[in-house]
């Protein structure tokens, strides 16, 4: 399976417990992600009513990222079957944060 496609978020479950948890201010209000994959490779897009930011990453190598509010955070994508599962951690106090993305339906 392959996510390519753009997606709107249907659901964050957990995600207020997520906002505390990682002290974010800010929220992913209208999110819409955009993938391109090619094998391992991903191309990713994420709009939202507070910014727009494109990242490329490969499964199971490291890369740098932030969140909209500018947390700073360092982590990798895994491929789980057909989930698609990113383990990251902050910069400034290690907290981790894991996240899974998975595809409902067609786009």
């Amino acid at each position: 399976m392959t996510f390519n496609g753009t997606w709107k978020v249907d659901r964050n479950e957990n995600y207020e417990k997520f906002m505390e948890q990682m002290e974010e201010a800010g929220a992913h209000d209208n999110l819409k992600i955009t993938l391109e994959q090619t094998g391992d490779k991903f191309h990713v897009k994420e709009s939202s009513n507070f910014r727009t930011l494109e990242i490329d990453f490969t499964l199971g190598v490291t890369f740098e990222y932030s969140l909209a509010d500018g947390t700073e955070l360092s982590g990798s994508w895994t491929m789980e079957g057909d989930l698609l599962k990113g383990i990251f951690f902050r910069k400034d106090n290690g907290k981790q944060l894991t996240t899974t993305r998975t595809v409902v339906g067609t786009n």
